[in-house]
């Protein structure tokens, strides 16, 4: 009904949507779609009064489809927030909180490649690369936005960091990429878990001093480095 909030489903038309337990509903005249993208807009939209938030699941992950509400309601915060955002006090808190995620991200990358170091506990022999690859990974894996493990904060970042290096090397120091691997449940999840076993053996020889000749990992990383100053 219109006078209650709900999460559904897109229904089989652009105003219809699904209900958890399959029914269809029409959308109420007078209601519009609010696509994601503007965070404040849509919580007081939301607090307003009802609204049906549109989620799709595509494999593992749940994707926003946006907001139905009354379309005056969304007109009018639309417009309320357009003031707000054009004084002087909005723009100096803007540029306040850009500076605090700056610094956030700042520190949290540091420690992540801190996470990661010690993560390889490389013997000292080979203590110049465990620093490269540590650098390695963490560049790849800790923008904002990227959706890495290295991003989760479900996990403590001691596994986010292991996560991150298996999944780089086996990217970087295997054909994963490239392999033909048949499309049948669990397959590609045990190709990954042999991967994985590899990559923490060849660790494991990092970490004992061993020294390793025509390794795929002292080559991944001449690669970067290369692509990377060019």
């Amino acid at each position: 009904m219109p006078e209650q909030s709900r999460v559904v489903a897109p229904g089989p038309d652009a105003r219809s949507v699904r209900t958890s337990n399959g029914e269809m509903l029409a959308i109420p005249a007078g209601w519009e779609l609010l696509p994601p993208g503007d965070a404040a807009l849509t919580r007081r939209v939301k607090a307003a009064g009802p609204s049906w938030t549109v989620q799709q699941k595509r494999g593992r992950k749940t994707f926003s489809q946006g907001i139905w509400a009354l379309g005056v309601t969304i007109a009018k915060f639309r417009e309320e927030l357009e003031v707000e955002r054009a004084t002087p006090q909005h723009a100096r808190r803007k540029e306040a909180d850009a500076k605090r995620r700056e610094k956030k991200q700042t520190v949290y990358v540091e420690s992540f490649e801190q996470a990661v170091f010690a993560f390889l506990a490389f013997a000292p022999c080979h203590a110049a690369l465990a620093e490269q690859l540590a650098k390695a990974v963490t560049v790849h894996t800790t923008p904002v936005g990227s959706g890495t493990v290295a991003r989760t904060e479900r996990i403590p970042i001691e596994r986010r960091a292991e996560a991150a290096v298996i999944a780089w090397l086996r990217h970087q120091t295997t054909g994963y990429d490239t392999m033909m691997i048949p499309r049948v449940k669990g397959k590609r999840r045990e190709v990954r878990q042999l991967l994985a076993r590899r990559s923490q053996e060849m660790l494991a020889r990092y970490r004992a001093g061993e020294i390793i000749e025509n390794c795929l990992l002292t080559k991944a990383l001449s690669a970067k480095t290369a692509s990377g100053n060019r």
